[in-house]
């Protein structure tokens, strides 16, 4: 769709996520978009697989949000989980929680699952799909481990741990895409906006 100028319009998009690591990824690829937080009890989904919760939590997140927009504003809802020994991991409960994790995590892989769904509220059209990457864990001692939950960084993030923050020297590497640890996937949410007609250019600030 183009105006009369023969250019296409821009359009607005809006983050159904409160993650500052997903807008800051979405900042550093040239789009600036609003955030409006879905308030979804993520506790009362489920899934029968990591991946398909996954998905089903960034879908709630979407259709949550999308009501509450503006017509022509573009939503995207995201949710990560950790996938180790097929169980799907989120956010930590507690400090205990966290360090039970990185005693299991330390010196294997897991499968950081990120559920993808876009909205296009002008047309209604949607799309949505789930990223995997592999993620290989370092061995951290037990000291390293007790700094990195003193620091409360686990608490919030799922897995507990991130690629952006102070627990990037424990993971040894990732098979996959770099920004969907991080929590978004820009590959995949360029193809997911191509299914529902908008171009991820059509987006840039």
């Amino acid at each position: 769709m183009t105006d009369n100028t023969g250019k296409r319009p821009r359009r607005a998009l809006v983050l159904a996520s409160a993650s500052p690591a997903r807008l800051g990824l979405l900042r550093q690829a040239g789009m600036d978009p609003r955030v409006v937080v879905s308030g979804v009890d993520e506790d009362a989904l489920t899934a029968p697989t990591p991946g398909a919760l996954a998905l089903v939590l960034a879908e709630a997140k979407a259709d949550a949000v999308a009501p509450q927009l503006h017509d022509g504003e573009v939503v995207i809802g995201c949710d990560s989980v950790l996938e180790l020994d097929g169980v799907a991991l989120g956010k930590p409960d507690d400090v205990d929680d966290a360090r039970a994790r990185w005693h299991a995590m330390r010196g294997r892989s897991g499968i950081l699952q990120t559920g993808h769904c876009v909205i296009d509220t002008r047309t209604g059209k949607r799309a949505s799909a789930t990223a995997s990457t592999t993620v290989r864990f370092g061995t951290p001692d037990d000291e390293e481990v007790e700094a990195y939950l003193a620091t409360g960084e686990p608490l919030h993030v799922a897995g507990a741990f991130t690629l952006d923050g102070r627990s990037a020297p424990f993971v040894e590497g990732i098979e996959g895409d770099h920004g969907n640890v991080i929590g978004l996937s820009l590959p995949l949410l360029r193809r997911l906006l191509a299914e529902v007609d908008v171009r991820i250019t059509d987006l840039w600030s």
